[in-house]
């Protein structure tokens, strides 16, 4: 195999395992331009197609053991992305790495949050990064339909808000973002006419009353505009009142192996009402000879039925009719007694205890969030709602999943049962949900659960917001556009910008969604001697926004909002907005002075900083 070509005098990206996050971090490393090796000698073979496709060198040798990472160009490499899903693998091949090129920039992903907590104080920090952990927000946040998102820029808090432009006043000013907005910074328009997205435009960009903008600012910019932030437009939870309450707790009862019990309970019923009325009726005490009340009729048949025979009443000297009555009314009262007290027995001891208490607990509850599979997504899913005071509903196929013990504990009741049953639905009281989060780890059962979840919803289908996790794009896409999911994401594509960022220099601080366009907030050094130093902010890509810029003359004082002249500066931090690909052209043109700088006898540091021979 041919050592791979140099991309503006710098080095390639090795990323090791196409399984989980490899493939995407492999399609944006790709797509921005960089030089990528795949490492990976048990590839899916559709996968490794796909990589054959691109054009991307695949060298089909083994990460941790062999000499596979010298074949894929250890020694010339930038970065190398450990991608494997097999976590011991990872480890190794992280320990190889670093052993024999301590300087190169290291990416791991690994779940154990404990393994790479100890694995990022051996190879650095920042350099261990966990999908589910990553992934997990943006689902969260969709499960509350949220239009805000607050992040944290260097210990100031900004916060995004999707707002609806208002209807325009006398003044011509109003028809642009600026003349609505001040000086608030546009993340994007969408327009009400259908037409596309706008990323980051300019402040002086037209706006219609009706269209859907993101602007930007901090708290107190937002509260001085007069725009209200961090409010929740979805539905919001709601308390159920009495009646529905005891109709769904009944409703409940009686489903499954309950309904056996109530059957028999029922009979148990019937027969006493019948015996007491017949025994009201027919029977004539011996001693007073008088018919009885309906009371002591009631005792009687009760203390027949259950056989304990106190003494106070008997068959024996009533007519022969109403001795064979009594006959059947002991042989059906015990037997049906019997019955009931096994198939309660039964009920105890199969089903479950800790189980059968969730399922009554959901009974009772409205405006709730049901997460339909617990894998490490979900259960992360599940951490980020309970936290956000919403209360939660998990339903799970595999009763021996490894994260039942975890949410239980947390207090999130969980059924054991399939999703895309419509008697599930009904177990969970889907109906009454706030939000349905669909996050297996199979494409084919979220799509099989999410249609069975908008059958089940029927009207509310337009006001719940449904997250549904997929794997493949092309199939998020086909999902959104002819079925109407309006929260289709992939936990891979998430999380890739983060590896794709750690690998290439770009520190990915926050990632979130307007509409279904994905912006992320990075952080960036600026190199002295870089390509960005002396660089107008006017002079960035037009889908990128500065958010702040921290001083390096200023012993690193915040400047926000910085203005369309505000140039960079040797040494500065520049926090930048906007879809990953426009950051990472960024992040290239601040390198691209230093790789020239190497071609003429320089090094670099792994920070960008200039080193002489």
């Amino acid at each position: 195999m041919n050592r791979p070509s140099s991309w503006g005098g710098k080095r390639h990206v090795i990323v090791c395992g196409l399984g989980g996050v490899g493939l995407r971090t492999v399609e944006h490393l790709h797509l921005s331009g960089v030089p990528v090796v795949v490492l990976d000698d048990d590839p899916d073979l559709r996968l490794a197609r796909v990589v054959q496709g691109w054009g991307v060198p695949h060298v089909n040798r083994s990460a941790h053991l062999g000499d596979g990472l010298e074949e894929a160009g250890l020694d010339d490499a930038q970065a190398v992305i450990c991608a494997d899903t097999n976590e011991l693998a990872t480890l190794e091949i992280a320990f190889r790495v670093r052993e024999a090129r301590p300087d190169i920039r290291l990416v791991v992903h690994l779940a154990n949050a404990s393994v790479g907590h100890a694995l990022g104080r051996v190879i650095g920090s920042g350099s261990v990064l966990d999908v589910a952990t990553l992934a997990a927000p943006t689902f969260v946040e969709a499960c509350l339909g949220r239009p805000s998102h607050e992040m944290g820029v260097a210990g100031e808090r900004f916060v995004v808000e999707q707002i609806v432009v208002p209807e325009p006043g006398d003044d011509e000013a109003h028809a642009t973002f600026r003349g609505h907005f001040g000086h608030l910074a546009p993340v994007a328009i969408i327009p009400d006419d259908g037409s596309p997205m706008v990323r980051c435009p300019g402040r002086d960009h037209p706006v219609s009353p009706g269209d859907r903008v993101a602007v930007l600012g901090t708290r107190d910019e937002l509260d001085k505009s007069g725009i209200e932030w961090a409010r929740v437009t979805g539905t919001t939870p709601a308390k159920a009142d009495p009646l529905s309450w005891l109709r769904r707790r009944i409703t409940v009862l009686t489903q499954g192996d309950a309904r056996g019990l109530f059957a028999v309970m029922a009979a148990i019923a019937a027969l006493l009402v019948v015996s007491s009325v017949v025994v009201r009726l027919a029977y004539v005490n011996p001693a007073t000879h008088t018919h009885l009340d309906l009371l002591t009729s009631l005792y009687f048949t009760v203390e027949t039925v259950a056989t304990v025979g106190f003494g106070d009443f008997s068959f024996a000297h009533q007519d022969g009719w109403l001795k064979v009555f009594g006959i059947l009314l002991i042989v059906f009262g015990v037997t049906l007694v019997t019955t009931a007290f096994a198939l309660f027995t039964n009920y105890l001891v199969t089903r479950r205890i800790e189980q059968s208490f969730g399922r009554l607990r959901v009974g009772g509850m409205a405006g709730h969030v049901v997460v339909i599979g617990l894998g490490s997504v979900g259960m992360r899913v599940v951490e980020g709602l309970l936290a956000a005071d919403r209360r939660v509903v998990v339903v799970e196929r595999d009763e021996g999943n490894r994260y039942l013990g975890r949410a239980r504990a947390l207090g999130a009741p969980v059924v054991i049962a399939d999703a895309t049953q419509r008697q599930t639905h009904t177990m969970v009281n889907l109906a009454e949900a706030s939000a349905i989060a669909v996050l297996t780890s199979d494409d084919l059962t979220n799509i099989e659960a999410g249609l069975a979840v908008r059958e089940s919803l029927d009207e509310r289908w337009a006001e719940v917001p449904v997250v549904l996790r997929v794997f493949d794009r092309n199939l998020a896409a086909m999902m959104e556009q002819s079925f109407g999911f309006g929260h289709v994401r992939s936990t891979s594509a998430l999380a890739a910008p983060w590896f794709v960022g750690a690998a290439l220099g770009l520190d990915v601080l926050e990632t979130f969604f307007v509409d279904q366009q994905a912006f992320l907030v990075g952080r960036v050094q600026v190199a002295p001697g870089g390509g960005l130093e002396g660089l107008a902010m006017q002079d960035l890509s037009a889908s990128t926004r500065v958010v702040a810029l921290s001083r390096a003359r200023s012993g690193g004082k915040l400047e926000h909002p910085p203005r369309r002249g505000t140039r960079f500066e040797g040494g500065d931090v520049a926090y930048l907005l906007g879809p990953y690909e426009e950051l990472l052209l960024v992040l290239q043109r601040d390198q691209e002075a230093n790789a020239s700088s190497e071609d003429q006898g320089l090094e670099t540091d792994g920070a960008g900083s200039l080193l002489v021979e």
